[in-house]
């Protein structure tokens, strides 16, 4: 029996089923997240169905999260979406459940659960979810809703389609979503709107960018500056990608201070792998897109000078 006929078959002995996902979610978190809340809500209306989490920071129009009582997750099962690693899930109580699975499609470096779907070669988990729909459709729903997060996830997590991630399938996976009633061009809008102070941020990313002779580049945003221009942390997700569109660019570090002085990192390439890098700073993620954290700007120079060899090194395999 399949991994997914397994989940299937532990989906239908439960009453109480309570979603998480993990913590300062994007979009593909909340949409698997969501979407397969309300798959099982409208398939099996019968059960108590919840998804729950900490704050969706700006993503309120995809979905809002459940307050619950810790008595509710008494002989519950917990799934948890987009997650690869335990530390990183959105409310600890997932662990006060009768039953874990985890469902993700970044690498596996921690197989929590009892039982364990994890598809790297998916573009995301909103994705998957799709999937696991597809193969069970004669007893599962699809509703609008569903599918709008679905396919918020799906845009989301590939760039619109232009990450390396994005196969024939995830195109017929978004084509199959787009059959549904949903105003695709508007969410496409909301994914994409940011403020005037976000824009601004913007400029001075690319006025500050650090780019080496390899291709590697970072730029290092202060709670300062944050403050100074009304903006906080899960706002700094509209900048992370805008180092790419530069051609010299090869592999890059956006770096936001916390209030609580540390640094988050994202890290991005379009060519060399980095999840190394973020896995030895408290972090991991995608080849090709990781997060880490660095305690100090110590730490920062550190990435930067990991960013810059890994950089060196493709280039040098590139002559070859």
């Amino acid at each position: 029996m399949s991994v997914r006929k397994d989940i299937f078959s532990t989906i239908k002995n439960y009453e109480t089923i309570i979603i998480h996902r993990h913590q300062r979610p994007d979009p593909d978190a909340i949409g698997s997240q969501v979407g397969l809340a309300e798959i099982l809500r409208a398939s099996y209306p019968e059960k108590r169905v919840y998804q729950v989490g900490g704050a969706v920071e700006g993503l309120e129009f995809l979905a809002e999260m459940n307050e619950i009582e810790d008595s509710i997750y008494k002989d519950a099962l917990v799934i948890v979406t987009d997650t690869a690693n335990s530390p990183r899930i959105s409310d600890d109580r997932y662990s006060l459940g009768d039953k874990l699975i985890k469902i993700d499609h970044h690498p596996n470096d921690e197989p929590y659960g009892n039982l364990v779907w994890v598809n790297t070669e998916a573009s995301s988990c909103s994705e998957m979810i799709v999937d696991f729909y597809d193969e069970f459709q004669d007893e599962l729903v699809m509703t609008d809703n569903a599918a709008r997060l679905l396919y918020a996830g799906i845009v989301g997590d590939t760039g619109r389609f232009l990450y390396p991630a994005t196969t024939p399938h995830t195109l017929e996976t978004a084509a199959e979503l787009r059959g549904y009633s949903f105003d695709a061009t508007g969410l496409n809008r909301k994914l994409e709107e940011m403020s005037l102070s976000v824009a601004k941020l913007a400029g001075y990313v690319y006025q500050a960018l650090a780019v080496d002779e390899q291709g590697a580049a970072q730029v290092i945003i202060s709670n300062e500056l944050l403050n100074e221009n009304g903006i906080v942390d899960a706002q700094t997700a509209a900048i992370v990608a805008l180092p790419g569109a530069i051609d010299e660019v090869l592999a890059w570090g956006i770096f936001v201070q916390q209030p609580e002085g540390y640094y988050r990192v994202r890290l991005r390439s379009k060519g060399p792998v980095i999840n190394e890098i973020a896995k030895r700073h408290h972090g991991g993620g995608h080849p090709l897109a990781s997060g880490a954290n660095a305690r100090d700007m110590e730490e920062v120079n550190v990435i930067y000078r990991e960013i810059q060899a890994i950089c060196k090194a493709f280039r040098k395999q590139q002559i070859k």
